[in-house]
């Protein structure tokens, strides 16, 4: 199980993820206010402005302080790390 920062001290599974998106749009914005209304809304901001919005497999919705481009590059970065770390075994 992968585990990527999504700020803030806050984890996620990458495994689980479906879709990252920013949050400007109008559809997000439903999104964010249905998960809201459901109760599967995971605020991991800390008060912060939210950058990211993170859909998982379970259906919830789980906001980050962190761009979509910086959690990309950490996801990109631990996938690269593990297949260096497979090569050396």
């Amino acid at each position: 199980m992968k585990l990527l920062n999504i700020g803030a001290g806050n984890y996620v599974s990458a495994d689980r993820m479906i879709s990252m998106s920013a949050p400007d749009s109008a559809p997000i914005k439903r999104l964010i206010q249905d998960a809201r209304d459901r109760g599967t809304l995971i605020d991991a901001t800390c008060g912060k402005k939210t950058k990211s919005v993170i859909v998982m497999d379970s259906d919830h919705v789980v906001l980050s302080a962190y761009s979509t481009e910086k959690l990309v590059s950490k996801l990109s970065d631990d996938q690269s790390d593990d297949k260096e770390s497979d090569e050396n075994v």
